[in-house]
């Protein structure tokens, strides 16, 4: 078990660094994980992507997005009794 320092600074078990490979200087990431945190050492980060990947990635979420906005269907609101311009005077004397 590692120990949180006052500067929160943890120390990486030697059979860590030797197992993946850690050296000074490495960047890793802490990504929070529900009740759990994951350390993402260096050999298993993606690797960087070139700008038109990144624009290529891009509009393909958005696409997807479209597509499921067009398939989703708006229900119209049901009768519960009230109106929303009832809303706005309520509390109000008549």
């Amino acid at each position: 078990m590692a120990k949180v320092t006052s500067k929160y600074q943890v120390t990486v078990p030697r059979t860590i660094v030797e197992r993946y490979n850690i050296r000074p200087g490495d960047n890793i990431d802490w990504v929070a994980a529900g009740e759990t945190i994951l350390i993402i050492p260096p050999s298993k980060q993606p690797a960087a992507r070139d700008r038109d990947s990144r624009l290529r990635l891009f509009d393909q979420a958005t696409e997807r997005q479209r597509r499921r906005r067009s398939t989703h269907k708006t229900q119209r609101p049901r009768n519960r009794g009230w109106r929303r311009e009832d809303l706005y005077g309520r509390g109000r004397p008549h």
